[in-house]
């Protein structure tokens, strides 16, 4: 019997996560209310805060199933992804770039709802805002990493260049979000690349910050 309520209420707090899905969508985070979403789900307001105390606790709940879509884990114990993204530029050839930014790509229709709606919750809810903050700098870190790896670029830029490159990827990710692919995305996704290539890449003659051999 208790196993049976928990399977119900566990099939409830999932009805609450999709329906809200679905109306963040459709109208935007701002414009859902808890009453839309407890409606829209079949339930009640009084239902809806049993499993949330705020629309904002679902949001963050939202954001713990695209981690677990990402393969990212949490801020505190990240997943794969971090790494991978490390060897990559530790690597810092411009077809591995292309290669991780097409795989990535690749998974941007199975997120999309999740990461406009984070995004739009960030506006208005202030601990949604810190959380999408720190979700994009572990990921600049895991750049930052595989340059200090690498011991490519000086110390003190390799942060930054982290930045400029997720910066990009992720404009070029929310406007795909909005609008799809505005050009053809292989020409896209190989100007990111050489845009990954010069910030982060090895240059050509020799690695940076390193005097190539028969210079002075």
């Amino acid at each position: 019997m208790a196993g049976l309520r928990a399977a119900q209420k566990e099939m409830t707090r999932r009805l609450l996560l999709s329906t809200a899905l679905e109306l963040f969508q459709a109208r935007g985070y701002a414009g859902t209310t808890v009453d839309d979403i407890a409606k829209a789900a079949g339930t009640t307001r009084v239902t809806f805060y049993a499993y949330f105390p705020s629309r904002a606790a679902l949001m963050k709940a939202l954001v713990a199933e695209l981690d677990a879509l990402r393969e990212r884990g949490s801020a505190a114990e990240p997943g794969p992804a971090g790494p991978a993204l490390a060897a990559v530029v530790r690597a810092g050839e411009r077809a591995g770039f292309e290669v991780w930014l097409r795989d990535t790509s690749r998974r941007w229709p199975e997120i999309r709802p999740y990461v406009l709606a984070a995004h739009e919750a960030a506006v208005v809810e202030p601990e949604l805002r810190e959380l999408v903050d720190r979700w994009f700098d572990d990921v600049v870190s895991a750049v930052e990493a595989g340059l200090d790896q690498a011991g490519r670029f000086a110390p003190d830029s390799r942060r930054l260049r982290g930045f400029l490159a997720l910066t990009q990827l992720d404009q070029l990710a929310r406007r795909w979000m909005r609008h799809g692919w505005e050009t053809d995305p292989a020409t896209a996704l190989g100007l990111l690349a050489d845009s990954w290539q010069f910030l982060l890449g090895e240059p050509h003659g020799g690695p940076a910050g390193r005097t190539p051999r028969g210079t002075a």
